[in-house]
């Protein structure tokens, strides 16, 4: 009998590619978006899997609705990947977003343990749980210094998972994930904006960029490869928490330029601070400026990971680098304006 599987945030980045993966395994996939949702799944639709998926209505603030779905679909795994996901926003809505991100998680864990405590957890944990970071590369016992209130709820919500795997026994586990990214990432990121920010530009329908810290460094991989070692992370025998990284960090600033050369662009930086521009060498203009309004009030200045312990447990590594994972990105996303389909 196939695996069934409920993925909270089916309709996110991460929850479309881990149903194709589970799909593709022989699972049955039970995905779970807000009321406020549904309508949202151009992600599943590009992956051609939006009529594999068995959809239910879960939100992550009423645990009655989240004890009734779990006693009706009857799975053995659940991956928790829906949150309130932009940091920038968290400042904004800290409340909302500790209610969501942090309290969200505790609930799901305790349906669980009412309704089928054998069910396997899956929480999605996050870098930017080290904030201002003590050492560097992170791994999973680097202590968590936080910066943002979306930092501060996943660290609630990872030691949640940890005490109810240690008080109850639960087969519950946080993947404490880099940044990963895809041409499936939504157009609030920085790494998406770029992308089909430098698209627009590139056929005339935007003048320029505009962003916030460049000088920020990120461990960035593919989200393909990620959620690879979610689904690892569920089948080992005993629960642990689980570092995925590239290792390899890299700046906005140059995340820019890679992405510049695909669309024909060669930038050069002049100006400093708020003054920062990216000039096209070829052409002479500027395409890139900075914005104040997109800095964060406490920046993380540079996360990198070490997944030394996936590889040597998972048997997990990232395949997708850098420089690719860009090109992915780009030429997704220059498809789509020359086909005029953003689904997302």
């Amino acid at each position: 009998m196939a695996k069934r599987a409920l993925i909270t945030g089916v309709n996110g980045q991460d929850g479309a590619y881990l149903a194709k993966l589970l799909l593709d395994k022989g699972y049955e996939v039970v995905g779970a978006m807000r009321h406020a949702a549904t309508a949202r799944i151009g992600r599943l639709v590009e992956l051609g899997i939006h009529k594999e998926v068995e959809f239910v209505e879960l939100e992550l603030l009423e645990f009655s609705n989240q004890v009734r779905v779990l006693e009706r679909v009857r799975v053995e795994e659940l991956y928790n990947l829906a949150a309130l996901s932009f940091v920038g926003v968290s400042f904004e809505q800290p409340i909302y977003t500790g209610e969501v991100d942090a309290i969200g998680p505790a609930r799901l864990l305790e349906a669980i343990r009412t309704v089928d405590p054998t069910i396997r957890f899956y929480q999605a944990s996050t870098s930017e749980m080290f904030g201002k970071v003590r050492e560097s590369p992170q791994n999973e016992d680097t202590p968590f210094h936080p910066r943002s209130p979306y930092g501060v709820a996943k660290a609630y919500a990872h030691w949640m998972t940890l005490n109810f795997r240690e008080t109850h026994g639960m087969h519950a586990t946080s993947g404490i994930l880099f940044n990963h990214e895809s041409p499936l990432r939504g157009q609030n990121f920085v790494t998406r904006k770029i992308s089909l920010g430098l698209a627009r530009v590139k056929h005339g329908e935007e003048q320029r960029l505009e962003l916030g810290n460049l000088d920020a460094q990120r461990d960035w991989g593919f989200a393909g490869d990620y959620v690879d070692g979610m689904w690892r992370m569920l089948q080992q025998e005993r629960a642990e928490d689980f570092v995925l990284a590239t290792g390899e960090p890299h700046s906005v600033r140059e995340f820019v330029v890679t992405a510049g050369r695909h669309f024909g662009f060669d930038i050069e930086w002049q100006g400093r601070g708020a003054e920062e521009r990216g000039v096209d060498r070829i052409s002479g203009r500027a395409i890139v400026g900075v914005n104040p309004r997109h800095l964060r009030p406490a920046e993380v200045d540079i996360l990198r990971g070490d997944a030394a312990k996936a590889r040597e447990k998972l048997g997990w590594s990232p395949r997708v680098g850098f420089a690719e994972l860009v090109g992915l990105m780009c030429e997704a996303d220059e498809r789509r304006l020359r086909d005029g389909r953003l689904l997302f």
